[in-house]
């Protein structure tokens, strides 16, 4: 078996001469097996650019090798309902960026289609009452692509379409709006609403070449061509060349400028040269925190950030000198004492040192005054998220992955242990915290569905389902459930799955052909989410199988960095048993067994089928 990949387009070829799949079945050498098509194009909508909510991946399995088998089972719910097809992709909207209300009344969230004619991915901006008391209703004009809502402290919502922003109550009308100054577009107002915040770029002046002689600069005049000079000049799904990080003309430092609640005049408070990130108000308004890499222009390293602060008068103070870590997400205390943030090891010092793995990432508070600061996470074994600061400063709150799930968590801002604050086998998606902490909103991922807004107290009691976007949809197509699987690896190590069935299955029969999914990354985690594509296969009749292998996120440190070095050995046993656990306890057929992944995922496929050749029949990857 061979992979041929040209233009974005993927096929496996079988080069046996004589290979029995089943009875009656044969392969001829050079037939193809599998055929992937990757659509790698930017998608532009309405005149700018967005980003595609799933990588469009059309599969066709075309030798008979992998065919899945019919034949009628028992009455389910899906003898009512029909099986998913390809063409169901354009008929699904996303939801997505769901923002809740300062005073928590609200939430606000954008819902994305997608058009099969242009490949575009318009948006509407939508608000739901948290109390239920009404239905979903549209906020943005019919028609208009809109997106990015944000709340502003008055409690006016905001949302941007094309190159304007615009500013609505909640209660009114779709198009009783009023249009804000394209400035507006990235602001971050203050606490107070009375000082709006953002980053802009400095112009460089483009510099005349200089060169070292006459005969130097006849040559460069005659070269008809172009020269790539920096270390990355490609990257996946960008123009080539990418744009070059060394040249201040083409990636010009950004200062932080603020201006009045009105407009008018801005006034340029940093002159760092930098690339500031992640600005975060004081609560009262008095001092901004970010994050900057001093060392930014430098493509010889991987780049880290310290933490900084500036007063509205323009007074800079730069917190950290760390290299040994890199930090992120700051955020002030209620009373502007302290900062939380996100500090993880920086990549250049893990490998000056020769340290062997990643590192942790934590949780940590300054006091600014002192400087002292306190690991908040030090003893629990997960990767925090961005925190959130309770209102009376007591605790922190952060979403994490664990397993296959991802859970909103709490810890004391004195050291107290962490906390799971929601359960249930899902994930919590773009998690959102009202002002005072009494309600959170967020999205529910599950692998039957695709995700729903949902509402709930900040302890996630007395939860509520907000959207029913995709009722009718569910109601129609029959998506298949999962059932998730533990398993031992060769040596012993526990290692977590999940196990989608097909269409109509029926355990008394089959036995069913195999497609055995791996993660990107590695550092991530395959869980609880609706995948079309693996929907697709399902509804097709096929079985699908995800591992969190070794190096996945959510089972801790040691497990995390498992594979330091040696990547493909004991992650690709983990795969390997759970292929030998499915097989032995679902009716799978070992004879029909394919492997998938994109990015670290395609690695792990390629690993396999030279590593277990015999293992798997055919694969599909891509980058």
């Amino acid at each position: 078996m061979t992979l041929c990949i040209s233009q974005g387009h993927l096929k496996v070829y079988w080069l046996k001469t004589s290979v029995t799949a089943s009875a009656g079945d044969h392969l001829r050498s050079g037939e193809v097996v599998m055929s992937a098509n990757f659509d790698t194009r930017p998608n532009q909508t309405h005149g700018r650019r967005t980003s595609v909510p799933f990588p469009m991946l059309e599969v066709v399995i075309l030798a008979n090798l992998l065919l899945p088998l019919t034949g009628g089972v028992g009455a389910t719910a899906q003898d009512i309902a029909r099986p998913l097809t390809a063409e169901d992709y354009y008929d699904l909207q996303t939801i997505s960026s769901p923002v809740i209300s300062p005073d928590g009344a609200w939430v606000a969230y954008a819902l994305v289609s997608r058009i099969e004619d242009d490949n575009s991915s318009p948006s509407e901006v939508w608000v739901a009452r948290t109390d239920g008391s009404a239905g979903p209703r549209r906020i943005s004009p019919a028609g208009v692509d809109a997106g990015q809502p944000s709340w502003a402290p008055d409690g006016f919502l905001r949302y941007v379409s094309g190159d304007r922003a615009f500013s609505v109550g909640a209660d009114e009308e779709p198009g009783a709006r009023a249009i804000l100054r394209e400035e507006a577009l990235d602001v971050i107002p203050s606490p107070d609403g009375r000082i709006m915040a953002s980053l802009r770029a400095v112009e460089t002046p483009k510099s005349e070449p200089v060169y070292a002689s006459d005969f130097e600069r006849r040559h460069q005049n005659r070269f008809d061509g172009r020269a790539w000079d920096w270390m990355y000049f490609q990257r996946d799904r960008q123009p080539l060349p990418t744009v070059d990080p060394t040249d201040p003309t083409a990636t010009p430092p950004r200062e932080i400028v603020i201006s009045g609640e009105t407009g008018g005049p801005t006034r340029t408070l940093t002159h760092l040269g930098l690339r500031p990130n992640d600005l975060s108000w004081r609560p009262d308004s008095g001092v901004l925190a970010f994050v900057a890499d001093s060392a930014y222009r430098d493509e010889w390293t991987y780049g880290r950030s310290d933490l900084w602060t500036v007063t509205t008068s323009g007074d800079v103070r730069r917190l950290t000198r760390d290299l040994r870590h890199s930090l992120s997400q700051p955020v002030f205390s209620p009373d502007g004492g302290r900062i939380a943030y996100i500090k993880r090891y920086a990549t250049d010092w893990v490998i000056a040192e020769r340290i062997g793995h990643g590192g942790p990432t934590d949780l940590m508070v300054m006091n600014v005054e002192r400087g002292e600061v306190v690991n908040l996470t030090a003893d629990w074994d997960l990767r925090p998220g961005a925190p959130r600061w309770g209102p009376d400063g007591r605790y922190l709150y952060f979403t994490a992955g664990i397993g296959g799930e991802t859970h909103l968590f709490r810890v004391g801002a004195n050291g107290t242990a962490v906390e799971q604050v929601t359960t249930g086998e899902r994930r919590l998606g773009s998690l959102t915290m009202d002002r005072d902490l009494s309600k959170i909103a967020y999205l529910v991922g599950r692998f039957d569905a695709p995700s729903e807004l949902f509402v709930a107290n900040a302890d996630g009691s007395d939860e509520r389902q907000l959207t029913y976007v995709h009722a009718a949809f569910t109601r129609e197509v029959a998506l298949s459930q999962a059932e998730r699987i533990r398993f031992p690896s060769y040596d012993g190590t526990e290692i977590e799955g999940w196990i989608i069935f097909p269409y109509d299955y029926n355990p008394d029969e089959g036995p069913y052909p195999l497609i055995v999914h791996s993660h990107g990354g590695p550092h991530s985690a395959s869980g609880y989410g609706f995948n079309f594509k693996h929907q697709l296969f399902a509804a097709n009749g096929y079985m699908v199988l995800q591992t969190n292998f070794r190096s996945s996120t959510g089972y801790g440190e040691d497990f995390l960095w498992a594979t330091w070095g040696a990547w493909g050995d004991k992650d690709g046993e983990d795969v390997v048993s759970g292929l030998d656990y499915v097989l032995a306890n679902y009716p799978t057929d070992g004879e029909r067994v394919a492997t998938i992944g994109h990015s670290y995922g395609g690695f792990m496929s390629n690993w396999l089928i030279t590593r277990y050749p015999d293992r798997f029949q055919a694969a599909a990857v891509g980058a």
